[in-house]
């Protein structure tokens, strides 16, 4: 009895090694997001967390990743304007959630020291959809940080560009107190300055109180007809502009992409900032963003979300070079995914995850073209500029018609 019982416990115990063995090499492959779900950005985030989980179910709707495993995608809020708590978020992406990647942060600040606290040290590829600041291009991060998003270096060309050919000559400048804000800011008064234009003041604020009107005087004192407001819609960006407005201070403003949501108006109220004028980043005109559109459509969603194309781009990317690799793994993500996203190779297009699949198992290369346009990274994981100008229109915001 006690030879078979033996037997028997030995039998079991190799079963259950095969059957452990096999669920593990079936477990998921898991992904985080980190974005603002709370802060200063939560309005303008909805769409941009949900493009980064159509492009997970385009994955899983097309057979999984690697051996058909599912491709999961958790998320994490990272506030936008706490540090720490971005810090916190991604610790526990990194070492609890054992995530393979990351796509998020969406704001700089917080996306800096995600970065630096956690993915870098824990050798984990993130990718942001919306981190703008120059500051991310001189991170030492080990080819881990990407951004699908231009920096705001062009951004400030772009807007300084937009201000002088609409007539206007001097501008005030008030930004949060951030690296989004100062990078911003730095590059809009250097460019307006090269253009002929005058910055009366250029003034830094913190985000989150309830009162900016002493610097708005300061800035209306300076003798600027337009505040351009480098800040976020949720946070300082709306309060600064209705202070503004009821003390007499400016009527004419200008803005940058963290003031592009509709609930501006909503916050200030309709009719008040009509004519404003922003920048945004914009999708470029391939066939990739037209596939996206009817995707984005076809699954409710805008395609001309603020960041949302960005953000389906880092997802899929991100499975396609968790695919190029082979295997669920943080090591050698980044050199997979500078293959993957990178001519030569065939086109692959939002959504054709199966074509993907089949080319890479024959050991064909790949070259990912976008929903928001072409990402060939260069040595600093950064992708050239496309901004667009934004305008308030009624109520919200609308493309400015092309010239």
């Amino acid at each position: 009895m006690k030879r078979i019982t033996k037997r028997l416990l030995a039998t079991a115990m190799v079963s259950t090694a095969i059957l452990a063995g096999a669920a593990s090499a079936q477990a998921d492959v898991k992904i985080g997001f980190l974005g603002g779900f709370t802060g200063p950005i939560e309005s303008m985030l909805p769409p941009i967390f949900e493009a980064a989980k159509l492009a997970v179910k385009d994955v899983n709707d097309q057979g999984g990743i690697l051996d058909g495993q599912k491709l999961e995608i958790i998320s994490g809020d990272s506030t936008c304007a706490d540090a720490t708590a971005a810090s916190n978020a991604a610790d526990r992406m990194v070492n609890s959630e054992k995530v393979t990647a990351l796509v998020g942060p969406l704001c700089s600040g917080e996306t800096i020291a995600a970065a630096n606290n956690a993915a870098i040290p824990g050798g984990v590829l993130l990718i942001s959809p919306a981190a703008t600041s120059p500051a991310l291009t001189t991170l030492d991060d080990k080819d881990l940080v990407f951004r699908t998003t231009s920096s705001d270096a062009y951004s400030g060309e772009v807007l300084a560009k937009i201000l002088k050919d609409k007539g206007t000559d001097n501008i005030a400048i008030t930004y949060v107190n951030n690296d989004y804000g100062k990078g911003f800011a730095d590059a809009l008064e250097a460019s307006f300055k090269t253009l002929g234009g005058t910055v009366s003041a250029k003034e830094a604020h913190e985000d989150g109180k309830a009162d900016y009107r002493a610097e708005v005087g300061s800035l209306a004192a300076s003798g600027a007809d337009t505040l351009v407001v480098l800040a976020y819609v949720d946070g300082s960006g709306s309060t600064i502009i209705r202070q503004a407005l009821e003390g007499g201070d400016f009527s004419k403003f200008a803005g940058g992409d963290g003031m592009v949501s509709d609930a501006l108006v909503k916050n200030v109220g309709e009719g008040k900032v009509d004519g404003m004028v922003a920048t945004r980043i914009g999708n470029s005109v391939s066939p990739g963003t037209e596939v996206y559109a009817k995707i984005a459509k076809d699954a409710g969603l805008d395609p001309n979300a603020n960041f949302g194309a960005q953000s389906y781009d880092a997802a899929f990317m991100i499975a396609l070079a968790i695919q190029k690799l082979g295997k669920d793994s943080r090591e050698g993500l980044s050199a997979a995914l500078r293959e993957v996203s990178s001519a030569p190779g065939e086109v692959i297009l939002p959504g054709e995850w199966e074509k993907a699949k089949k080319l890479i198992a024959e050991g064909k290369d790949i070259n990912y073209e976008g929903a928001a346009g072409s990402h060939e990274f260069d040595k600093n994981g950064d992708v050239p500029g496309n901004v667009i100008e934004m305008v308030v229109d009624g109520k919200g915001f609308k493309e400015a018609a092309a010239k």
